[in-house]
């Protein structure tokens, strides 16, 4: 079959490599979506930056898969040939408390390997995964809707559920890609009275307010043009920019006694502890991915809000343009990009 890797400085490789049998508790997957992150740009494809839950292991790449099973090995009980399924992107140890309770994001086990980073991911014609790891994609959803949930919108919910965000919120959302875009999107399914986009891409701004992710968007670092529209804050703050300032702008555009989460990877932040955070009683949550409960939980949820993840989506390419589709991605101009194969 064939398969793309990323062996860093902007590079990807094509290469054919065996076709998977599937083992105890296992099935092997026919992509037919397969999104690309912001996670693997900045921690693999630009440079391997990675260590720990980070370090990529030459293979295949691509943490965002959905297709269907074609094979399943012994002993698989909930997932039958023939099942479209999303792929939930870390595989634990299945033991600790973490695994236990859905979060195999949190896993500190040496078991731990996340597909696209230390086992083969979705960048392939076939992908092999551990039954527990699969999620029935509901029929009403596309493979490329479950792409994006397996990643970006999973994360995405993950936070606006931690911030418990409701009629009772504005939001605040730092960042215009693809997980702020899916911040907007849902939040306002969720019953949030008007959300509020920041980002340095004018592109990407306009494109947040087409979507009907933003109501109106703000260029980032104006903080005068942010006060008028929010006053002392909006009482709910995502920030999905992963950067320092972008990370401070969500902080003081809290009002006091509101929440924020910092879901953006990256970035180094210096703030001003007891001026920004303690004396006006934020609440901030650090949110990493989502568990697979919640990840049920949001495809439910999807079909109800009849809410279309792939709409964030901007360009497709097939498997063999796999280098093109990152340098479009790495490029920060366009929404998400993907990787498809023809459906049966």
């Amino acid at each position: 079959m064939h398969a793309a890797f990323l062996p860093g400085g902007r590079q990807v490789e094509l290469r054919d490599v065996d076709d998977p049998t599937p083992g105890h508790g296992q099935a092997v997957v026919a992509m037919r979506a397969s999104t690309i992150c912001g996670s693997d740009l900045r921690a693999i494809y630009r440079q391997h930056l990675g260590e720990g839950p980070e370090a990529y292991q030459d293979v295949v790449a691509g943490h965002e898969p959905a297709g269907r099973v074609i094979a399943v090995g012994e002993d698989t009980t909930r997932i039958k040939v023939g099942d479209r399924v999303v792929v939930y992107h870390i595989s634990g140890c299945g033991q600790c408390d973490d695994c236990r309770s859905g979060y195999q994001i949190s896993c500190t086990s040496p078991q731990r390997a996340a597909y696209g980073w230390q086992r083969n991911g979705g960048h392939a014609d076939l992908l092999l995964a551990e039954e527990r790891d699969l999620l029935v994609l509901p029929d009403e959803l596309t493979f490329t809707d479950g792409a994006c949930v397996a990643c970006g919108f999973g994360t995405a919910y993950e936070a606006l559920c931690r911030l418990d965000v409701s009629g009772r919120d504005r939001l605040l959302v730092v960042g215009l890609g693809p997980v702020g875009n899916a911040a907007g999107l849902m939040a306002k399914a969720m019953g949030v009275t008007q959300v509020v986009g920041m980002d340095v891409s004018p592109e990407r701004r306009r494109l947040s307010v087409e979507l009907g992710a933003a109501d109106v968007t703000v260029e980032a670092g104006d903080d005068d043009q942010l006060t008028a529209i929010l006053g002392d804050g909006a009482e709910a703050a995502i920030d999905c920019s992963g950067n320092g300032i972008g990370q401070l702008a969500a902080l003081k555009h809290t009002r006091r006694w509101g929440r924020t989460a910092l879901v953006g990877e990256g970035g180094r932040l210096s703030v001003d502890v007891s001026d920004v955070i303690i004396h006006r009683q934020l609440t901030v949550h650090g949110s990493w991915v989502t568990s697979t409960v919640r990840m049920a939980e949001l495809l439910t949820n999807l079909v109800r809000w009849n809410l279309h993840p792939e709409k964030v989506v901007s360009d497709t390419f097939p498997l063999h343009r796999a280098a093109e589709a990152y340098r479009m991605a790495d490029a920060a101009a366009s929404g998400k990009i993907g990787i498809v194969w023809p459906d049966e």
